[in-house]
This record gives structure tokens, sequence and C-alpha cells, in this order.
């Protein structure tokens, strides 16, 4: 008996892969385990102190620079409701960017 993996092998466990996980969900599972490796690498150049290499790969973040106005004692309580609302609005942000990570594992 041959210790090593022949192609026969790699074609029954393919199958056998493609039977559990079904065909629509692999294309997500590979997609999720990219980011995933992604990930552990930025994480790996960041241990090793590699900071210029680990922010070049990892995914850009959006920010949103919020304008400066006067204050006025009379309109702190817009101030308080225009500061909910743009909460609010990143809440939905963050979970509409959650959504999709969740549904992948």
């Amino acid at each position: 008996m041959l210790n090593g993996l022949q192609p026969w092998h790699l074609i029954i466990l393919v199958l056998v892969v493609v039977l559990l996980f079904g065909a629509k969900r692999l294309p997500d599972a590979a997609r999720s385990i990219g980011k995933s490796m992604k990930i552990f690498k930025a994480e790996t150049k960041d241990l090793t102190g590699d900071k210029a290499a680990a922010t070049e790969d990892a995914e850009p973040v959006e920010t949103k620079q919020i304008p400066a106005k006067p204050v006025a004692p009379a309109s702190t309580d817009q101030q308080v409701a225009d500061l909910q609302r743009q909460l609010d609005e990143l809440k939905k942000q963050q979970q509409a960017a959650d959504q999709p990570q969740k549904n992948a594992s």
C-alpha cells in the first residue's frame, strides 16, 4: 500500500465535500476562508512589527468627517438629535457590514 495521495483519492475527497456542503455554498465558504487568511496574515505581520506592510494588506475603512458647527446654547437639543441620528445610521451601516459575515459562517 502506498503512503501518498493518489489522484482518485483527491477526486473522492472533492465529491464528498460537494455532497456535504452543496455546490452553492462552496464559493461562499472559499471566499470566507480567503478573507480569514488575509486577516490572519495582517495580524501576524502586526505581531512581527511590520506595520507598513500590514496596513497595505488590510481592507480600507470608509470614514466620514463630521463638519464642525458653531455651538449655540439654543441649538443643543438639535445637536443631540443630529448626533443620535448619525449614531443610528452608523449602527445600521455596521449591522449591514456584519450581516454578510454572519451569513458566510
